[in-house]
């Protein structure tokens, strides 16, 4: 699941590589975001989103390992109090969080770190209601190790986010329960790498990439070697 700002379709070149090595992928974007024609929802209404789509494609041959990136994470923790058709969760460099905590009280708790997604890179909209990124810093923040001609092309499909999805907390911490992985990069310039290794530990497996907060841009081939081990094991 894409996370803030993002939209389904930041997940192609990994769907490219994952169909080169015969592993279906499914991509969906949260309502409002990407191509959506729903209007804009919360922590909730993604969380549900996501369920449904999980059991829409449950009863196809194959486990369900489900991905979130950034703040996707919290989506896919709060899909589970929806669904348990999963198999294995992904947290790829992503908001692993306990129930009862929102992304911002997360962030807030650990310990300060400079990021290049801090203040100046996020403005609110007109009506105060969601956050968007300046485009003259969106490469800096998520595409350090990109092309320059990815991190154009990404820039330039990035939404609004409303402010409610990093203030709700979610209400279950599926790590508890289902087999987790996380991924963690060494090069993000969104989420710390330091604030990664707190909530990395809470998985059951760890891997890392050295590279941006985009992997799935950035390290196609690297990715897909994790995504794959999974599906297959």
């Amino acid at each position: 699941m894409h996370g803030a700002w993002h939209g389904a379709w930041c997940w192609a070149a990994l769907q490219a590589e994952l169909d080169r090595r015969g592993v279906p992928s499914y991509a969906t974007d949260l309502p409002g975001h990407g191509a959506s024609l729903q209007a804009l929802t919360d922590l909730y209404g993604d969380g549900d989103h996501v369920a449904a789509v999980v059991d829409r494609l449950a009863g196809r041959d194959g486990d369900i390992v489900l991905v979130g990136h950034s703040y996707g994470g919290a989506v896919i923790s709060q899909a589970t109090t929806a669904t348990s058709a999963i198999t294995n969760l992904v947290y790829l460099t992503a908001f692993c969080l306990d129930e009862g905590v929102a992304v911002l009280d997360a962030t807030r708790s650990m310990p300060s770190v400079h990021t290049e997604l801090g203040d100046g890179t996020m403005q609110r909209t007109a009506d105060g209601s969601a956050w968007t990124i300046v485009a003259e810093r969106a490469a800096a923040a998520f595409y350090a190790c990109c092309s320059p001609e990815a991190a154009a092309a990404s820039t330039a499909r990035l939404g609004a986010q409303p402010l409610t999805t990093f203030t709700q907390p979610i209400e279950a911490a599926p790590w508890k329960t289902f087999p987790s992985t996380y991924v963690r990069c060494l090069r993000d310039e969104a989420i710390h790498i330091s604030h990664q290794d707190l909530m990395a530990v809470r998985c059951g497996s760890i891997a890392t990439l050295d590279t941006d907060h985009s992997p799935f841009l950035s390290a196609v081939s690297e990715t897909a070697d994790i995504l794959e081990s999974l599906a297959r094991g």
